[in-house]
Parts: structure tokens; sequence; C-alpha cells
């Protein structure tokens, strides 16, 4: 799959996935790579800017099987851009699927 279609729709499949349940960030690689192929290290540097623009608070939670998970919780603000996202996401596939239908 073409990188820049990663890029665009990995930031809207991360909030969607944490708007449903705080997840920590292998756990949200492991969700999102059995729909797309993707790096570890992009959800790293993804979650570090969304956290940054205040859309995820963290919190640590104990783990069994070694060190403390960073566990990625979404802020009202970060529910409101998810809620902005989906819309611009339909619009945009809506008027892309109108002209691939139109060929």
């Amino acid at each position: 799959m073409n990188i820049q279609f990663k890029k665009g729709a990995l930031e809207l499949c991360v909030l969607a996935i944490v708007n449903d349940k705080d997840c920590y960030g292998y756990e949200l690689t492991e969700k999102i790579s059995q729909h797309i192929g993707i790096s570890e290290g992009s959800i790293y540097t993804l979650l570090r800017r969304l956290t940054k623009e205040e859309y995820f608070t963290t919190y640590l939670v104990e783990s069994t099987e070694g060190p403390s998970r960073k566990y990625y919780h979404l802020t009202d603000k970060g529910k409101d851009y998810l809620g902005e996202m989906k819309s611009q996401w339909t619009e945009f596939s809506n008027g892309v699927n109108q002209l691939l239908g139109g060929s």
C-alpha cells in the first residue's frame, strides 16, 4: 500500500481505536497491523505528537510481563478532533469514490 495513503489514515485509526478503549503503543501496533502494514516506530512518533497536542493523556500500568506499560486515553479535545477527522475522511473518501466510479 502507498505510504502516503497510510500516513493520512493512520492518525484517524489510532484516534478511533483509543476512543473505544485505552491502549498502550504495542497493542495499537498489533491492532492496526492486522489491517494495514505499518512500522512500530511510526505509531510511537504519532502517539508522542498527539499527546503533545493534548489529544491524549497517559498513565502507567504495572505489567507482569516486563516494565510498566504507558496507556493512552483520549481527552475531550481528542474526541472533538476525532469527530472532525471522521467528517473530513467521509467527505474525502466520498469524493475519491465518485471520481473513481466516474472513469
